[in-house]
């Protein structure tokens, strides 16, 4: 009965999801939480659905680190002052 359930509320919930375009860090984080889940009294797809959640807030993270620490290229360099006018 409790499976039934659970496979219900899951189809549910990604019916209502708009599509997911980017799942970085998802699987990962999958298959170490439900691992842990499962270890830890038989809650393999909770411990699944956190790990996904958890994995996929550590790649934007470790992403937006990445983005942070490259130079941006959109600024412009510096031109040199024009050389004083001499008189003859």
């Amino acid at each position: 009965m409790k499976l039934k359930l659970a496979a219900c509320v899951a189809v549910a919930c990604a019916a209502l999801l708009p599509g997911l375009s980017e799942a970085k860090g998802c699987l990962k984080g999958a298959a170490v939480g439900g691992i842990g889940g499962h270890v830890a009294g038989h809650h393999g797809l909770i411990g699944a659905a956190a790990g996904c959640a958890v994995g996929h807030h550590m790649a934007n993270k470790k992403e937006a680190a990445a983005a942070a620490q490259t130079p941006s290229t959109t600024a412009t360099p510096a031109t040199p002052a024009p050389a004083p006018a001499t008189k003859p």
